[in-house]
């Protein structure tokens, strides 16, 4: 626990049997009180190295239900493990797990209820092998985005990501899709909802074990953030309005 909250990661996981050990070893484990990894109905070893590392929650998904589906299962077993502090880490070792602790510390001090690695952050994207047409549209998509959300993020894409319990039971990420838009979608719930979200520069590591998605899913995923930008600003303005963004009445 780190002042007296419980730390909960969470590995949305898919084929990472080459990614996971190393991924595990580098956590600090001498603060997390829960580990969950959800398998996405992976095709190869994952959940058995799971298995072998010791990690207690394994959940595995019976068929492959997408990326957002993957994070919908991890945060309900997270709030149902009664975590305070819950940390999204792609077990794929993209996104080195030594930033843990940091980010879990912003959230128990309470200064930020919502902690984002950025790989923009830092200016150290290209250098870590970031392909140049995902640079150059991740500037793009966070440019428009900081418009239409009236905020001054320097990456929205990240993957790496950590969440404070009054957060994830505020937003209604239940209504987000399955599938890679999620992480814009809950970005706008958390914004919409009130909440603020602090930045960490976090190194970038681009290899052929990492996972990433075509050129095709990029350009659907870049136009469902087109789409939710302007679905947040409609609703800001009253034009609209999405029952997704709306944080969950108690």
């Amino acid at each position: 626990m780190i002042k007296n909250k419980k730390v909960v990661i969470v590995f949305p996981a898919y084929n990472a049997e080459k990614t996971l050990e190393q991924t595990y070893n580098e956590l600090p484990h001498d603060i997390i009180d829960e580990i969950v990894i959800v398998d996405d109905c992976s095709q190869d070893n994952t959940v058995e190295i799971a298995k072998r590392l010791g990690i207690k929650h394994i959940i595995r998904h019976e068929k492959n239900k997408g990326y957002g589906a993957n994070q919908k299962t991890c945060y309900d077993k997270s709030l149902e493990l009664m975590g305070d502090i819950i940390i999204m880490v792609h077990p794929d070792y993209q996104y080195t797990p030594l930033l843990i602790e940091p980010m879990a510390y912003i959230i128990a001090n309470g200064l930020y209820p919502v902690v984002f690695g950025s790989r923009i952050l830092g200016r150290g994207a290209l250098k870590g092998g970031m392909p140049l047409y995902k640079y150059i549209s991740n500037r793009i998509l966070t440019f428009f985005e900081n418009i239409m959300l009236g905020q001054k993020l320097t990456e929205y894409h990240t993957g790496y990501r950590a969440y404070s319990r009054e957060v994830l039971k505020t937003i209604n990420y239940h209504a987000n899709s399955d599938d890679f838009i999620f992480d814009n979608q809950i970005i706008a719930q958390i914004f919409y909802a009130g909440f603020s979200i602090a930045e960490i520069s976090c190194p970038t590591k681009y290899f052929p074990e990492a996972s990433s998605i075509s050129f095709k899913r990029s350009v659907n995923y870049g136009l469902g953030v087109i789409t939710t930008s302007f679905q947040y600003r409609f609703q800001k303005w009253k034009l609209a309005r999405y029952e997704y963004l709306e944080p969950i009445t108690k």
